[in-house]
């Protein structure tokens, strides 16, 4: 009786320390996500202030693509060590490299909407 009285509480204790790992792998995921959007939203904000500096308005596009293609340097490399933390949680079998490789097309992806947000907005030539 003894022994099934331990083996029942030992298999409640593993139970709960499954359950607990589970959760916690849960929150994990969850605060991955929420800084890659953290770091998302951070780098676009400051794509939109580069966006908005007044410097900017005589600018061809391709001048415009390198200075934003230079800005914000440490919220790009925020979002993308982020979205690669996120990635990773998410597909823990996919090859790191395939995640660092999506992560830099949407840093990409974030500085050709601007340039083209740019082009489309800026006052005609004159």
């Amino acid at each position: 009786m003894r022994m099934l009285m331990v083996g029942a509480a030992l298999m409640m204790m593993t139970s709960a320390a499954m359950t607990s790992n589970a959760m916690a792998d849960d929150d994990d995921d969850k605060n991955a996500q929420k800084l890659a959007m953290q770091g998302r939203d951070d780098y676009w904000h400051c794509l939109a202030r580069e966006y908005s500096r007044e410097g900017n308005q005589g600018l061809s596009e391709q001048d415009f693509g390198r200075s934003v293609a230079g800005a914000c340097p440490s919220e790009r490399q925020y979002y993308r060590v982020a979205l690669l933390d996120y990635l990773t949680t998410q597909y823990p079998n996919i090859d790191a490299g395939a995640h660092l490789a999506t992560a830099n097309r949407a840093v990409e992806s974030a500085q050709k909407d601007i340039v083209t947000a740019f082009v489309k907005h800026r006052p005609p030539q004159k």
